[in-house]
């Protein structure tokens, strides 16, 4: 099974009970050592820094990659079902936004939030 990890999740697709935890990039990068990366990375201007603080490419094996909800309202990419996902995203300096294909340089990067979102067994969909 592969570790699924995007730089976002839409929250529209949530359609039973999920945790959603702050976590570590430690673990993150045990989790992508573990398990190779299902990546729906949807930010191609933090795709290089998010991949180099990880460790691994997490560009997508296709261009624009859309999650999919299976029967029971858990994820889905490239026809692979999973009850977890990983959202890694930039904490910009103050004010910086950075402009449409804009590639982001690591010096208007701060941190990173490092989100784990777990769906539960049981819950309707």
């Amino acid at each position: 099974m592969r570790t699924l990890i995007g730089s976002t999740f839409p929250l529209s697709l949530i359609r039973r009970r999920v945790v959603i935890e702050p976590g570590a990039i430690e673990d993150l990068r045990a989790c992508l050592a573990a398990a190779p990366p299902a990546s729906f990375w949807g930010h191609r201007n933090t795709l290089a820094q998010a991949s180099a603080l990880t460790g691994v490419d997490l560009t997508p094996r296709t261009e624009r990659p859309a999650i999919e909800l299976d029967h029971e309202g858990f994820p889905g990419l490239e026809g692979e079902t999973f009850r977890a996902c990983w959202v890694l995203s930039p904490d910009y300096v103050p004010g910086f936004r950075p402009a449409i294909g804009e590639e982001v340089p690591a010096t208007k990067i701060r941190g990173w939030q490092v989100l784990r979102v777990s769906w539960e067994e049981e819950g309707g969909a």
